[in-house]
């Protein structure tokens, strides 16, 4: 079963004057458990109907553009704010949220899901399913006030502002379910590369899901690794990259990995990155639990004895004896070696 898959293959769910909205789930993409992925472009005035998601968390980072985002959650929780390039948001399993493109430019998200398989409901949906005596009822209108109200079950999903947006200055303050990623000091940072983090020590609103935002230089390399109770699903946001990926019973893969491509690695399952050009590569990776931990070769190797290492790895005890004995885990390591073709 492929590790990967690209949204340059992959048809689009909705394509409208108002925008585009991708899906990769478990549908197209069979490997997938626990997560999915949409990629979600809107146009200038328009907007992602106000929706939510019966069986998972949502998790959003803007590739580009300017937005407004508004959620409505339990309890009677209103949160508004905007959300730009390099910044994330996240709406819990069935709070009403919508974006809204304010920007002279095209929006674009990247939209994870805590669920392969995630429920949308849409307000206009709904809202068609009811009488319209129920609707007017409900907000105390003689139903004439309300003629024209949508009369389908099947959501609108994107469309087109018939006002221009209020944005307040409120919508401009911090907010417990925004995160500025790109702005936050790294987790990791060296002349190799660097790694930006929104997990649940960074992002207390975090419950199910967590991201890296990875950057590597063409000196450097994601070091062989895994994590051991976190699966992972990476997209390619500039570069090529290289990726190997083994499974259980001794079988592995190699992958090249472009611009708009996304992979997935079910837990624990062993992996590297290797950047294969001379300039900066960037993935966008999400994790399927808030709290990630890696355990790598750089810091693992060194824990085992020589008696050990050495018939496993094919080395001798000379051989074993170069390698650095470091403490813990380096993360992103220089490439002492050309590339491998």
């Amino acid at each position: 079963m492929s590790h990967k898959t690209s949204f340059r293959t992959t048809q689009p769910q909705i394509s409208n004057d108002c925008g585009v909205k991708t899906a990769i789930n478990k549908s197209n993409f069979p490997i997938l458990n626990g997560m999915a992925v949409y990629r979600l472009t809107l146009n200038p005035g328009c907007f992602r109907e106000p929706h939510w998601h019966a069986n998972a968390d949502e998790l959003s980072y803007c590739l580009k553009g300017k937005t407004l985002v508004t959620i409505f959650a339990s309890g009677n929780q209103h949160s508004q704010f905007t959300i730009e390039e390099g910044e994330m948001f996240f709406a819990p399993s069935g709070s009403l949220h919508s974006i809204e493109n304010i920007g002279d430019e095209p929006a674009e998200f990247l939209i994870t899901f805590s669920h392969e398989m995630p429920e949308d409901f849409g307000i206009s949906g709904f809202a068609g399913c009811l009488d319209p005596t129920v609707l007017a009822n409900t907000w105390g209108l003689p139903v004439a006030d309300i003629n024209g109200v949508t009369r389908s079950p099947i959501d609108i999903q994107i469309g087109r502002s018939s006002v221009p947006p209020a944005v307040t200055e409120q919508a401009t303050y911090p907010n417990a379910l925004k995160f500025a990623i790109e702005s936050r000091p790294p987790l990791v940072s060296a002349p190799v590369g660097s790694a930006i983090v929104a997990r649940r020590d960074t992002w207390p609103a975090l419950k199910h899901q967590a991201m890296y935002s990875l950057r590597v230089q063409g000196i450097g390399m994601r070091e062989p690794h895994w994590h051991p109770e976190t699966a992972e699903l990476g997209f390619v946001h500039t570069g090529r990259a290289r990726m190997t990926i083994q499974s259980p019973g001794g079988s592995a893969e190699t992958y090249e990995l472009e611009p708009g491509d996304v992979y997935f690695i079910p837990r624990a399952y062993p992996h590297h990155i290797e950047n294969l050009t001379d300039s900066e590569m960037r993935f966008l990776i999400f994790f399927d639990t808030p709290d990630v931990q890696d355990i790598g070769f750089t810091g693992a190797i060194p824990a085992f004895s020589t008696g050990i290492t050495g018939p496993a790895l094919g080395l001798t005890a000379e051989q074993v004896a170069r390698i650095p004995k470091l403490p813990s885990d380096s993360l992103l390591v220089a490439k002492a070696n050309p590339v491998a073709k």
